[in-house]
């Protein structure tokens, strides 16, 4: 009983529930954050994800066995490796989808539909985007951008347009990295058997996976600053006038946000060292979860930005 637990929660890929965390991204930029009816809205959003994202991945390890079978990592699946039965991986994920929507439905009808979209999501690239090349990254990338625009619709809060194009070059740049890193760990294959693993890995190279990861590193750079520059949070603002020297510019005093550009180009900057020099990206989670300088840094600027955002006001 107890290892089959022990197996049922690596089936779960509880890691993975931290890419949840992007549903809080607006109430944290709105100003929103201490406002306790919407945070318990979108706490409930948070579990329902994490509750929904576990049973599709589940969907498609159940896709994927004979795939993850061959592969060096993924072998050793509950599934692939056959320590849980598929009929049982199925009720589990049945079980856990029907409670994700009578919690989304308690949230708002808009909500229950976005849920709706990305189970819709999710089972068309389990069966269909996945092997079509280009298409499994954007699929990739929507479901990270659905996540943040989930928590919008939990909250009724809306967020800067830049921020959203952040989240889109983001996202493409983490399902990017992604099949970069698997790319490299399998590399050693013949290419049939790299098609066999992961058909749209055999239409991808090397020096065009990286171009794609630089244009959108680039693009969540600019994006970012935009953002930083162009918005102005709200929160307690605290007044810093004591602090601050009456001959600085009034820009520089409201800028404020600007400062967490610091750790986001570390960030980036620390994520394409993983992915480039340790061969790493094929799991974002993984990568922050092992990399403490990522990680810290991570923490650093969720701390920097709710202090500048509810503290100094921008």
């Amino acid at each position: 009983m107890k290892k089959t637990a022990i197996k049922t929660l690596k089936l779960l890929r509880p890691k993975q529930w931290m890419k949840n965390f992007a549903v809080f991204a607006a109430i944290m930029f709105t100003g929103e954050l201490f406002d306790i009816p919407v945070l318990l809205r979108v706490i409930v959003a948070f579990l329902v994800f994490s509750a929904l994202s576990s049973a599709m991945y589940i969907i498609n390890d159940i896709f994927d066995i004979d795939k993850d079978r061959m592969h060096p990592f993924k072998r050793f699946r509950p599934l692939a490796h056959g320590d849980l039965s598929i009929l049982y991986a199925l009720t589990v994920s049945l079980i856990l989808t029907v409670i994700s929507l009578i919690g989304s439905i308690s949230i708002s009808p808009g909500f229950f539909i976005l849920v709706l979209v990305y189970i819709f999501l999710h089972l068309s690239y389990s069966m269909y985007f996945k092997n079509i090349a280009v298409l499994d990254i954007l699929a990739l990338a929507s479901a990270y951008i659905l996540r943040v625009y989930a928590g919008e619709v939990a909250s009724s809060f809306h967020i800067s347009v830049w921020l959203v194009l952040t989240t889109v070059a983001l996202s493409l740049f983490l399902a990017i990295g992604k099949r970069r890193s698997e790319l490299t760990l399998i590399s050693h294959l013949s290419n049939r058997d790299l098609e066999a693993t992961r058909k749209t890995l055999s239409h991808y190279s090397e020096r065009l996976l990286d171009v794609y990861a630089s244009i959108f590193a680039t693009a969540a750079f600019i994006f970012y600053s935009l953002f930083t520059f162009l918005e102005n949070p709200g929160g307690l603002k605290i007044s810093l006038s004591l602090l601050l020297p009456d001959f600085l510019p009034a820009s520089f005093q409201r800028k404020w946000l600007m400062v967490t550009i610091i750790p986001v180009v570390y960030g980036l900057m620390r994520y394409l060292q993983d992915i480039y020099e340790k061969h790493e990206g094929e799991s974002p989670e993984k990568v922050l979860l092992s990399d403490t300088p990522l990680l810290t840094t991570v923490i650093v600027w969720t701390l920097l930005s709710i202090f500048i955002i509810y503290v100094i006001g921008g």
